[in-house]
């Protein structure tokens, strides 16, 4: 049997310095503040600003005939996302707040971003930010680039698109979810989660939302009716040994189509299964033996995860993506170089990995990954992608 995984705890650190990422923080991305749509809005307004955003034109689809199968990706090193076409590359790209992280896409074509300033609402036929919605939660600081921003990370919509969920980072405290209305763009409510929320998801029935908590090794577990009823469960297969500084925490999860259970990755060793009503957790044999980090999952409950790269380069192995077929067996591809997040089309055929790694080593880009065959190419995309939804409507604008 492996030993355990050396723990990574920030040794050899100033006392006294907080650990809140993977490992110590390392900021490459300078803030942009006051180049954002939010810091050149007035202080007083309020909860929802109607602005259209800048649109930067290049040269693709005419407005309001944005293909299916366009990517949209959240530019996390600027203050925009971007339209991509799989086959040739980006054409089109929207201002929509400092730092985009998480994004859903609704039935109806709207696009609800996750920004250091608040949830933007993207039209994605006519590309153009329609709305952004200033959070409730206080003590978020200026807007600033980074996964340790204070501002909205995970998000998620209802299956049936009344609410969108933000999970909202709190710098060195815990997070909140917000849920918003999607018709009247107003905040309901907010509900305590754990630390640096990372990503958000839903039931299947809508009657719980699952807030992963990335520095308290933790999913809550949120009533939607109730948003004041939360159920903290600890999600930490190698125990919870160097705090704020370990990297063995969750970072994003899956819903289990066959049973609604949540599935989180660990290392390329683990695959902790959680059943969100008992509190229950199992653990899997995963095979790729790397930092694992984007996770997607589809109808058949295939599971794909992005590796990132080794921990230890001595004993790791490199960034790849592994396709988990529902009975557990694994194929492990290889990447070149560190990637965040995963979307796959909607005819299962390929996946797309974005290259706007949280850690240094990022690039701006997306790996193409033929599911098939296994082979790879890389696609320009974006500054620093992070988040991935693949338009699979086409809404008239």
């Amino acid at each position: 049997m492996r030993r355990p995984r050396r723990l990574v705890s920030g040794a050899g650190i100033a006392l006294g310095l907080v650990l809140s990422g993977c490992a110590a923080q390392s900021e490459d991305v300078p803030s942009r503040a006051a180049d954002s749509p939010g810091a050149q809005a007035s202080a007083g307004a309020g909860p929802r600003e109607t602005a259209p955003g800048r649109t930067a034109t290049g040269g693709g689809a005419p407005r309001g005939t944005t293909p299916d199968g366009t990517l949209l990706v959240t530019d996390s090193g600027s203050d925009t996302v971007t339209f991509v076409d799989p086959g040739t590359g980006p054409f089109d790209s929207v201002e929509v707040g400092t730092a985009p992280y998480g994004l859903a896409v609704g039935d109806d074509g709207r696009a609800w971003v996750a920004t250091a300033e608040g949830i933007a609402v993207v039209d994605t036929g006519s590309r153009t930010r329609t709305a952004l919605i200033r959070y409730e939660t206080p003590n978020l600081g200026a807007p600033a680039h980074g996964e340790y921003r204070g501002g909205g990370m995970g998000i998620a919509l209802a299956p049936d698109g009344a609410h969108v969920y933000v999970g909202v980072n709190v710098p060195g405290a815990k997070g909140t979810l917000e849920a918003v209305d999607t018709r009247t763009l107003k905040v309901t409510g907010t509900a305590d989660v754990g630390r640096r929320p990372f990503d958000v998801d839903v039931s299947r029935d809508g009657r719980q939302v699952y807030a992963t908590g990335h520095d308290s090794f933790d999913v809550t577990v949120v009533d939607p009716a109730r948003l004041g009823a939360t159920r903290r469960i600890e999600v930490a297969p190698y125990g919870t040994e160097g705090g704020l500084g370990s990297w063995l925490k969750p970072h994003y999860a899956a819903v289990r189509p066959a049973d609604g259970k949540l599935l989180f990755p660990f290392e390329g060793e683990k695959l902790v299964v959680v059943d969100p009503d008992t509190g229950r957790s199992t653990v899997r044999r995963m095979t790729a033996d790397t930092h694992q980090h984007g996770v997607a999952v589809a109808a058949d409950g295939t599971l794909f995860v992005v590796g990132t790269g080794p921990i230890d380069p001595d004993r790791d192995e490199g960034p790849s993506l592994t396709v988990r077929a529902p009975g557990g067996s694994e194929r492990v591809i290889p990447l070149d170089g560190p990637h965040e997040d995963v979307t796959v089309s909607a005819d299962g055929r390929t996946a797309y990995v974005t290259g706007g790694f949280t850690r240094d080593g990022y690039w701006n880009g997306l790996t193409v990954v033929d599911l098939d065959s296994g082979t790879t190419h890389r696609l320009t995309a974006g500054e620093r992608p992070l988040g991935i939804a693949v338009l699979k409507r086409r809404p008239t604008g």
